[in-house]
């Protein structure tokens, strides 16, 4: 027999096993009761970003809280691509970019505070939950993580060996995307794209110095940054045979 899926998806930080009762916080409890107007039965899809997806069932319906007994599994985990966007914030953007990365599979995404930066500091937890929604809305059963360096040199110093990262050089000296990822070594990779205002000459400098970085051209137009980001990502996900993966999700119809 079929079952439909709920059309309601959750992520909840907390163990899944049959049987057990998940205490939802008061944003997931007045989501479900007075934006979804659910009811004791309803069925409710969630997710913890390790156990894959579960049915989950209204069980009580509280004045301020709302909780889900667990089911079964629906699906067993899948994880997203191992690819990281680092990004420096952008104004009244940052929040998309976190969005839209989450929907293109980024498996992590790094705010970097570089020289030309306008903004100075962001609220990671509002990131998190930016991450955690687009998550719900479009079926990763997992949620990217969230870090914060101070500027770009704290970045290179952390960076993790074995990963390259390709790092969108405005001055277009960089390869174009199309030849220079086919001659890439098989690792992990991430992508690096600037602020408005482009990197500083010391912060184009240190890049082009370290051995793991690769520049390449985004094109002849200047876009912004935000779109530079979505752009990329698109595009290595797409040769990395991301987009070659069918959806798991049931179409309207």
């Amino acid at each position: 027999m079929h079952v439909t899926k709920p059309k309601i998806r959750l992520f909840v930080n907390e163990p899944f096993r049959a049987g057990a009762l998940l205490a939802l916080g008061s944003g997931q409890s007045h989501y479900l009761s007075h934006v979804m107007r659910c009811r004791a039965g309803d069925a409710v899809a969630v997710f913890n970003g390790s156990d894959g997806q579960w049915r989950a069932e209204v069980q009580d319906m509280g004045k301020k809280s709302v909780t889900l007994l667990l089911r079964d599994q629906m699906e067993k985990q899948k994880s997203s691509p191992d690819i990281w966007l680092a990004f420096a914030p952008i104004k009244n953007k940052t929040e998309l970019v976190v969005e839209k990365a989450t929907e293109l599979g980024a498996s992590a995404l790094l705010t970097v505070f570089t020289r030309h930066a306008v903004v100075r500091s962001v609220n990671m937890d509002k990131l998190q939950a930016h991450a955690i929604e687009a998550a719900e809305q479009c079926e990763r059963h997992d949620v990217p993580r969230i870090e914060q360096y101070k500027d770009l040199g704290a970045l290179l110093s952390a960076w993790p060996q074995g990963r390259i990262l390709l790092y969108a050089d405005e001055s277009g000296a960089g390869e174009d995307l199309k030849t220079m990822l086919p001659q890439l070594p098989k690792s992990s990779y991430a992508i690096l794209i600037g602020p408005e205002g482009g990197f500083a000459a010391e912060e184009q400098h240190i890049l082009r110095q370290a051995a793991f970085v690769r520049p390449f051209c985004m094109g002849p137009r200047i876009l912004r940054a935000d779109t530079a980001a979505v752009a990329a990502l698109a595009c290595v996900q797409a040769w990395l045979g991301d987009w070659q993966e069918k959806p798991h999700f049931e179409a309207a119809g």
